[in-house]
């Protein structure tokens, strides 16, 4: 296999520490303020590289010893065959081969792809606490169903690539893996089915000591996906329960299932004919959404106040969406080990912004803003310690930042960075229980058509690394305003139909696939 190398020069952008540390006169001691270092993947020759999207709790686009994963593009234009949900990255917009990377110890490296290396491209979806990565490649095979090329699941292990195997069809991604080495995904065989976006039955796989299990289907369905696992070895997903099509979706019902022990529970929906998982943490609490009774083809697009977030927690399943105090939910993005759920609620009623920012704790939400200047905000992950991330975006919807919010205080994580850095930090669905944050940034000077995956790695001022425990700068959050001293925001119709518009079109696509065509 063929490696190709970033140097630290070129991908590295070194945080300048603090040259005086600041005194506390009542408590006449030094407080290292926290900052962060920026590393800057850069690309492969091509405009444009990319960490996925949070997937579970565990965070897996960085893992805790700061390895990072994702997709870099070549200097190479994709083929007229080239699949378009891996060539480009896995939202399949991009014009050029693209291959996994790995950040590692200063060092940015080529993983390649299956053969022919040249013109196949590759995705690292997610690593786990040993550095083995799970991801998706071209394997130089066509696919004549759908009229592009054939998928392979693929683990990375010390730099080399292995083909997990298929159970006959040419479609195949691995999506998941945890510290044991498990993953999980979809692999299609070559039984036809009618309801399936592969011409073929999606099933969903376990792939554990070099075998691949068929994990099976809920009811008399036909056609299911694994997406996420933790690490009592507890797998959700998603699947048809039967083989009659609903009079709405015009496919079969789809629902959400939880996975143990060569046991598939359907977690059911809110009265509707859909209903998928977006995360799950290793208690075996399942977050997600469901269509519910009044629209029971809900959920196939963003902000659907139809589609209404749900947890599944021990046998009941709860609608965010009606039970929460405080605010609407109509997202969940993100939860943690302690039961805290992140997304972006409806606080209109109690004066706020019509979309914002939330964390969930024991059935209240509450309202974490917007950076200034904004009017929305989304939060997408939460580590361990509470900690959350997401995005911040303008009134208008053109822009977005990337934020940090804890202990009460939401900032913008560009000023917790070199002002030279020569990113905008833009997107970030991702924090490991360490504080480190992977995302994308865009050079200021071409914001809509380039981006380079980050990793923002906590630092002191006395040059420490790893101090996501230190408090930050009390002049830089004090920029922040804190949600207790909140100023309902307000918007024109027309802006709130914009932000909406932007959403929908760059949707952090709540199935790392789809699984059916709405």
């Amino acid at each position: 296999m063929k490696f190709k190398t970033l140097t630290s020069i070129a991908a590295i952008a070194l945080f300048a520490a603090l040259s005086t540390p600041i005194q506390l006169a009542a408590q006449e001691q030094t407080t290292h303020f926290r900052h962060y270092r920026l590393i800057d993947m850069g690309t492969f020759g091509g405009p444009e590289s990319a960490v996925n999207g949070d997937i579970d709790v565990n965070d897996r686009a960085v893992n805790n010893r700061g390895m990072t994963v994702g997709f870099s593009a070549t200097p190479t234009r994709k083929l007229q065959h080239s699949h378009p949900f891996i060539c480009g990255g896995d939202n399949g917009v991009g014009s050029f081969i693209t291959h996994a990377f790995q950040w590692r110890s200063g060092t940015v490296t080529d993983l390649s792809s299956l053969p022919p290396t040249d013109t196949d491209c590759s995705n690292a979806f997610q690593v786990n606490a040993i550095g083995e990565i799970a991801g998706f490649s071209e394997n130089g095979g066509f696919d004549p169903l759908l009229g592009f090329n054939q998928s392979r699941a693929v683990r990375w292990k010390n730099g080399n690539i292995e083909d997990l195997g298929s159970f006959g069809g040419n479609q195949n991604e691995a999506l998941a893996i945890n510290n044991r080495g498990e993953i999980v995904g979809f692999s299609t065989n070559t039984i036809v089915d009618p309801f399936s976006p592969e011409g073929t039955q999606i099933r969903a796989f376990l792939w554990r000591n070099g075998r691949m299990q068929d994990l099976g289907t809920l009811g008399s369905g036909n056609g299911a996906t694994a997406a996420y696992i933790n690490e009592r070895g507890q797998i959700a997903g998603i699947s048809f329960t039967s083989t009659t099509p609903n009079a709405v979706t015009a496919i079969p019902p789809l629902n959400p299932f939880l996975w143990e022990n060569g046991t598939m529970v359907d977690l059911g929906t809110l009265g509707g004919a859909y209903g998928q998982p977006t995360s799950l943490n290793n208690r075996g609490q399942v977050i997600g959404v469901s269509s519910t009774v009044a629209n029971p083809g809900a959920c196939f697009t963003e902000l659907d106040p139809n589609c209404h977030p749900f947890l599944w927690d021990q046998g009941q399943l709860i609608d965010l969406n009606t039970s929460t105090m405080g605010g609407n939910p109509l997202s969940a993005d993100g939860i943690n080990d302690a039961k805290e759920i992140v997304g972006g609620a409806d606080f209109s009623s109690t004066g706020g912004s019509p979309f914002d920012a939330y964390i969930w704790r024991k059935g209240v939400a509450t309202d974490l803003g917007a950076v200034p200047g904004d009017c929305f905000s989304r939060a997408l992950a939460i580590n361990a310690h509470g900690q959350v991330v997401g995005n911040s975006f303008s009134c208008n919807g053109d822009f977005q930042h990337a934020f940090l919010w804890e202990n009460g205080s939401i900032v913008d994580l560009n000023t917790l960075i070199p002002a030279d850095s020569g990113l905008q930090l833009v997107d970030t669905e991702d924090i490991n229980d360490r504080g480190e944050i992977p995302g994308t940034g865009v050079p200021p000077s071409n914001v809509s058509t380039q981006g380079h995956a980050f990793l923002l790695i906590p630092v002191c001022a006395d040059g420490t690394e790893g101090c996501a425990d230190a408090p930050l700068d009390p002049l830089v959050a004090a920029q922040s305003r804190a949600v207790s001293g909140a100023v309902p925001k307000t918007m024109t119709a027309e802006e709130l139909a914009r932000f909406k518009e932007r959403i929908a079109g760059e949707s952090r696509r709540l199935w790392p696939r789809r699984l059916v065509a709405p």
